[in-house]
């Protein structure tokens, strides 16, 4: 009986009102930018005033008078202990400490984080220690990483490039997806060039497009859209990467944005030649017509792997008026350095042999010549190697793997020497003295050094 009376009690209310009610969109995607250094808190400052929208901002830094003037939402002294508020002097391993110090907080912090920048100048102390740290600490907690840093300008000296070379080296490691600037760039050209402060300002806001170029694609909704999804999958564990962002307007405003966003000269010695994946925003108002989006992505992907998996979105942006958009971010290219190395341990000794057989005799020497002729030789004095000498084939640097801190090819026969010279200082190649045909020499060593360059290459 009472739960009869419990039914005809629910019978006797009112029908559910069935009303629509506007729900406010939620992107259910968590961005955070991590701004490590004085230079990452720059860079954090200038996007918080650009307006950036959808995304967390963290300054994290030794010095606390930098900190002082920081607008992130979150402000992080590191390094208490090691430093007492000040910076780290030019001492990346004070900034990797200082970054340790509070793992378990920044821990904290990063749960519940789909996607972290990493933004930082690579050459000091602070920066170039911690942004590893921050990077590691990401990843194990399964966020999609992405660091977007720069190098120094020439005139800030020779210690301070080769910190910011080997900070980018232990970047690399910890981040899905590296994106280097060369602050150089900024005075190269026949333009006019900036004072200091427009310099920075200027490396200031490439950071910023290069972290609103990426973030916008996953904050906003588009009529062809793209989410954190695609982005993921682009950008996960893929190394060095490189993005461009191009605006034009006028007739040919399509090919002209998508030319200047993968010929954008503050984007290091990288192009998309090789690329195999690649993702494209197109922004404009409602004119953007379906041939446009044509040239652009076609333009765009033209000289990438032929597999590329392309992904592209449009998006309405009436406030760009008749200018087209165009940002591109390309991942999945060949490091020259992995791929010799692979090669060098999966050649067998036969095949070895086989490819020192089918060399071009008239254009390869041995390098035990090689260095005989860097010592003062004569090419005349040069002997045909012999088959029983072993080669490995050369794999030669392509365009497209001039990536974010890569190194360029050497173009000249000066540039292959000095290379071999530093190669030898390196361990490389064996010294003078070593003959790769005595066969009382350990095996291992005669097959370490018996790689050979062709001085053919250009």
């Amino acid at each position: 009986m009472n739960i009869l009376a419990v039914n005809e009690e629910k019978s006797e209310k009112k029908e559910p009102d069935f009303s629509v009610k506007t729900i406010e969109p939620v992107n259910p995607t968590k961005i955070k930018v991590i701004g490590c250094g004085g230079c990452g808190g720059n860079a954090v400052n200038n996007m918080i005033d650009a307006g950036i929208q959808g995304v967390e901002f963290i300054a994290l830094n030794t010095d606390l008078q930098h900190l002082a003037v920081s607008k992130a939402d979150y402000k992080i002294q590191i390094g208490k202990k090691i430093t007492g508020g000040l910076g780290a002097g030019m001492h990346p391993e004070i900034g990797e400490e200082a970054a340790k110090e509070e793992a378990e907080n920044l821990k904290k912090l990063l749960q519940g984080t789909n996607m972290v920048f990493i933004t930082a100048g690579m050459g000091g102390g602070t920066g170039t220690g911690s942004a590893p740290v921050v990077a590691k600490l990401a990843k194990e907690l399964g966020i999609l990483t992405v660091a977007v840093v720069t190098t120094p300008f020439d005139f800030e000296g020779e210690a301070r490039r080769e910190l910011a070379e080997e900070g980018i080296k232990k970047l690399r490691t910890e981040v899905d997806s590296l994106i280097v600037i060369p602050n150089q760039r900024v005075f190269e050209g026949p333009e006019k060039k900036p004072s200091v402060l427009q310099g920075f300002k200027i490396i200031d806001d490439i950071l910023r497009q290069g972290v609103q170029g990426i973030s916008d694609i996953i904050t906003k909704t588009g009529v062809v859209n793209r989410d954190f999804n695609d982005v993921n999958t682009v950008m996960k564990g893929q190394g060095d990467a490189i993005l461009g962002i191009g605006v034009a307007e006028g007739e040919n405003r399509a090919v002209d944005a998508a030319s200047m966003a993968i010929n954008n000269k503050l984007l290091s010695d990288t192009h998309i030649d090789g690329a195999k994946n690649v993702l494209v925003k197109i922004s404009g108002d409602e004119s953007v017509g379906i041939d446009e989006c044509d040239e652009i992505v076609k333009g765009i992907t033209a000289s990438a792997s032929k597999d590329v998996k392309v992904l592209w979105g449009l998006y309405t942006e009436p406030e760009l008026g008749d200018k087209i958009s165009v940002t591109v971010v390309a991942t999945g290219f060949n490091s020259p350095e992995v791929f010799e190395e692979s090669q060098e341990e999966s050649v067998a000794e036969d095949d070895v042999q086989t490819s020192a057989k089918q060399k071009n005799d008239k254009n390869t020497i041995g390098l035990g010549d090689f260095i005989n002729v860097l010592n003062g030789g004569s090419f005349e004095d040069v002997s045909t190697f012999s088959e029983k000498k072993k080669e490995i084939p050369v794999v030669e640097q392509s365009t497209a793997s001039k990536i974010a801190g890569g190194a360029k090819p050497a173009n000249t026969l000066a540039e292959r020497r000095e290379n071999v010279s530093s190669r030898m200082q390196s361990g490389l190649v064996p010294p003078p003295n070593f003959d790769i045909n005595d066969i009382n020499q350990p095996t291992y060593l005669r097959k370490k050094y018996s790689k050979l360059i062709d001085l053919s290459k250009k």
